[in-house]
């Protein structure tokens, strides 16, 4: 039990945990602008699609 606690003392204290919280902030932002451009580009995509679908009737 003393080597648990010992540990977890450990993690706690080291360095590597706001390390990994600052990442997944990254992460997160790096997959919202991501999903943006998506929709953005299949937005226009549709629009394209529409005209030329308009065009050829």
């Amino acid at each position: 039990m003393t080597k648990f606690a010992n540990s977890i003392k450990k993690f706690l204290v080291s360095e590597d945990g706001p390390t990994a919280v600052e990442y997944a902030v990254m992460l997160a932002l790096i997959i919202v602008v991501c999903l943006a451009a998506v929709s953005t580009v299949g937005t226009s995509a549709n629009d394209k699609f529409t005209e030329v679908g308009n065009y050829l009737t």
